[in-house]
């Protein structure tokens, strides 16, 4: 067995290096560029960069923040995230040790790095890229076969982290539904998508809320089948879908369907599944729905960011369900309190929910278990 010592060290000095790629990728993702080609290249002078260029943190500070052809500056964001990567995973690598979870250590990594990048290109572009958190998400259920061979005490197996995806999906998911619905004063969407958009979603909610998961993600994606069969979005209308799930939820607490617990486990994970199967096929068919979001007058308005919604189901897939609830709880109290601060002193009102979220995972992933404990405890579960 490698003695831990030196695999902390090991995973540090890997993280600086992870951490001199994520650059590469905060840069070139929200651009559509190549994180392949061209090689490391200077974006002012397109100077191509030597082996000694690219040290983390010591190229640039040696080259005191400036470009060693051009001389234009480099942004310190480029040491900060290379630093950052490597305390993070040096924090992880003393927490999570290699001799108790194993290569379970390398998912905790890849999840941090995951965050990372998400968070800062959110900052920067109000948008979480899918190329992060689609295949984040199906690498946090890869993970969960791992977890399940090393034995790693607290982190999911397998159906774990697939019901952690699909009810993280499904709650960010569910919000924006209801959020939207209000904002828009009840009145049906203007712009519905087809052949698979927050209508099909709607009905897997519904249908899943008495149905179950599966089975609701089925009812949506029979839906889809009628709009491919029309070759148009054939209306379900969110009084019938939005409205019956609220009325479900109300018999559901009278005793009536399956129980209130299990209607509302069922709900959210089949709006979660149909809004990660809308996901991909918006990744790979982008599409055109009619509506430009820089007029006011020709767009459905929306509560919560997509993007938001595929990265709560990459969390979810990494840490299981339950640190999920812990991360959005996080994340909603951190959002609520900085954003305050931030409309206070910047005036600004427009708050990015994906660095919350990464906040919220590393706090459940660190402290989660104690949490949850405590919850349970304080509360008699």
């Amino acid at each position: 067995m490698i003695p831990d010592t030196l695999v902390t060290v090991i995973v540090a000095v890997l993280g600086l290096l992870i951490g001199s790629f994520s650059n590469v990728l905060i840069w070139r993702l929200p651009r559509r560029e190549s994180i392949n080609f061209p090689p490391s290249h200077c974006p002012n002078c397109d100077h191509a960069l030597a082996p000694l260029d690219l040290v983390p943190v010591l190229s640039w500070a040696a080259l005191r923040g400036r470009c060693r052809y051009c001389r234009a500056p480099i942004s310190p964001r480029y040491p900060v995230v290379e630093l950052v990567t490597g305390a993070g995973y040096l924090i992880l690598s003393l927490m999570f040790p290699y001799s108790q979870v194993g290569a379970s250590l390398l998912g905790l990594c890849l999840l941090f790095t995951l965050l990372l990048v998400a968070s800062v290109i959110d900052q920067e572009t109000y948008s979480i890229p899918d190329e992060v958190s689609l295949p984040g998400a199906g690498i946090g259920l890869l993970f969960g076969l791992v977890n399940a061979r090393t034995h790693a005490d607290g982190l999911p197996v397998f159906a774990e982290a697939l019901r952690g995806m699909l009810l993280g999906a499904g709650l960010l998911i569910v919000i924006d539904l209801f959020g939207s619905w209000v904002m828009r004063r009840a009145r049906e969407r203007s712009f519905p998508e087809a052949p698979l958009g927050y209508q099909q979603i709607a009905l897997a909610l519904l249908a899943g809320t008495w149905l179950g998961a599966w089975a609701g993600i089925a009812v949506g994606a029979v839906s889809v089948a009628v709009n491919l069969a029309a070759r148009r979005a054939v209306r379900v209308p969110e009084w019938l879908t939005l409205g019956g799930t609220l009325l479900s939820l109300v018999l559901g607490t009278s005793g009536y369907g399956p129980g209130l617990i299990l209607m509302v486990q069922g709900g959210l994970a089949a709006a979660g599944g149909m809004a990660l199967l809308c996901g991909l096929y918006w990744w790979l068919h982008p599409i055109v729905t009619g509506q430009q979001e820089d007029d006011s007058d020709d767009y459905d308005p929306a509560a919560m960011g997509f993007g938001d919604v595929k990265l709560a189901a990459m969390i979810g897939a990494f840490l299981g369900w339950e640190n999920l609830i812990v991360a959005v709880v996080v994340a909603i109290v951190a959002g609520a309190v900085l954003g305050v601060l931030q409309l206070l002193i910047l005036k600004e009102n427009r708050l990015k929910f994906g660095p919350y979220l990464a906040l919220g995972a590393l706090i459940a992933l660190m402290f989660g278990a104690p949490l949850v404990e405590f919850y349970r405890r304080l509360f008699g579960l």
